[in-house]
């Protein structure tokens, strides 16, 4: 076998033959088409074993590349086995959109001591070695912009862990906060833990999927980012607790209704916080999983800082990008907070009746446009009010509706308790936006809090068509 194909394009041929010397020189078996195709090979033959034969591949991005046929169809074919294919940057490069899902490593104006220290975490990755490299500016690097990667089974990890979710401004306080995590014992994975070839956005997912519980550095430019939401409402999908560390400004509004701790002077995590992060490990160990907030004891609850509040706009173009993608489960739990956001109700987490007359129409208006627009009709609120329409706000209306929109299967049929369960049923007409709430449903009233929000916002609908 070998353990590392070199794919190039001919003007790179120097660049990459060095780096190819480097690996031979650490030990590893390389194929390198310049030493390993000989006089008489027939060619494509000869390439077609290399692939067959290879467990990763580097491959050398420059812009030359795209000016190499055979280079571009040899990533083509090692990307189409499955194996672990990383792209190295150097020249002018940028990602190109078919490799960008992985991850990839930076070499441009690359020297030294710094090209020494990148070549042999690509040889540890290879040799397939322990090592700790992420500590050495790896986390940075992988915060750089990709692509979702393709739909694959989010298998379990190797072993759970608490997931760090940070944006490159808050580097500084999240390296601490790992190496002081992982010195108290408790196992963390966060951006720097990517290893070169990884499909990125899928293993953030299934770490986030069987998290221990979820670490979120709030910032005003960790909410900025589209990833960190994506980030938290992946962890809510999954019903994962949440530790928020408020760093600096306001709250994030999507974690407006969870406890958080307050680091906005820069320290670490007290004794007591590590403590409630220990319980949460074992709980998780034993199978019995935990609410953070419910572990938080008194004398940490601190100074209310309230959430930041979002501009409609804003929301409302996250949304569409969102179905724009076809993630409607994300899009869902998106469309609440907005409505939340809207009444000024994060807080508390639900709306009531008098809450939902408050809502703009325009608003709306706007969030059934994006659900019918992308979903062709079949979601949204007009879809669901053709179902069935709510009159006065009562219970009966929405067991009916509910019925209706195929939320229940009958009158007599148990409810999920957790959203993730609720949303994996099939999608039928009317089925989206649902108006859940998952950081409710750690409370025993859930279920009527959650009906009363559907009950004020459909009576707002009401409204608003008898206004038009």
């Amino acid at each position: 076998m070998i353990d590392v194909f070199v794919s190039y394009a001919g003007e790179d041929a120097a660049w990459a033959r060095t780096l190819a010397g480097k690996f031979i020189a650490a030990g590893l078996t390389v194929f390198f088409d310049e030493w390993d195709v000989l006089p008489g090979d027939v060619v494509l033959h000869r390439l077609d074993e290399a692939i067959r034969d290879s467990m990763a591949c580097v491959a050398v991005v420059s812009p030359a590349l795209f000016r190499s046929p055979r280079a571009m169809e040899e990533h083509a074919a090692l990307m189409g086995r499955g194996i672990r294919f990383i792209p190295v940057l150097i020249g002018d490069a940028e990602p190109p959109a078919f490799t960008r899902g992985r991850v990839w490593r930076d070499f441009r104006g690359v020297e030294g001591d710094d090209y020494a220290a990148k070549v042999d975490e690509l040889v540890d990755i290879l040799a397939r070695r322990e090592t700790s490299r992420e500590y050495e500016g790896a986390a940075r690097e992988n915060l750089e912009a990709a692509l979702p990667s393709p739909p694959r089974p989010l298998i379990p990890p190797e072993q759970d862990s608490f997931v760090l979710c940070h944006v490159g401004a808050d580097h500084d306080y999240a390296l601490r906060l790992v190496l002081q995590l992982r010195d108290a014992g408790l196992p963390v994975w966060w951006l720097g833990s990517l290893e070169p070839g990884d499909l990125q956005f899928w293993e953030i997912r299934r770490r986030l999927r069987h998290a221990v519980g979820v670490i979120v550095l709030m910032s005003p430019p960790s909410q900025d980012s589209d990833d960190i939401t994506r980030m938290i409402i992946e962890g809510e999908l999954h019903a994962r607790p949440f530790i928020p560390i408020l760093l600096h400004g306001r709250r994030n509004y999507h974690l407006a209704h969870t406890w958080y701790i307050d680091a906005r002077d820069g320290r670490p995590l007290g004794a007591d916080e590590l403590a409630i992060l220990r319980r949460l490990h074992r709980a998780h160990a034993a199978g019995r999983p935990l609410d953070a907030g419910g572990l938080l004891p008194a004398p940490l609850a601190s100074p209310p800082v309230r959430a930041l509040r979002v501009p409609a706009a804003s929301s409302l173009a996250r949304l569409d990008g969102l179905l724009k993608a076809g993630d409607h489960r994300h899009a869902d739990l998106l469309t609440t907070l907005v409505l939340l956001e809207s009444a000024d109700r994060l807080e508390e987490g639900w709306l009531g009746e008098r809450d939902g007359a408050a809502l703009p129409y325009e608003l709306l208006g706007g969030i059934d446009a994006l659900w019918a627009g992308h979903t062709h009709g079949r979601h949204g609120f007009r879809a669901q009010a053709e179902l069935a329409e709510v009159s006065r706000g009562l219970d009966v209306e929405f067991m009916r509706q509910q019925l209706a929109y195929g939320w229940r299967e009958s009158e007599r049929a148990k409810m999920p308790r957790h959203y993730r369960d609720f949303a994996a049923r099939p999608a039928y007409t009317g089925f989206f936006p649902t108006l859940r709430n998952p950081q409710n449903e750690k409370f025993f009233d859930w279920y009527e809090q959650w009906a009363t929000t559907v009950l004020a916002v459909h009576l707002r609908l009401r409204a608003w068509k008898e206004n038009i």
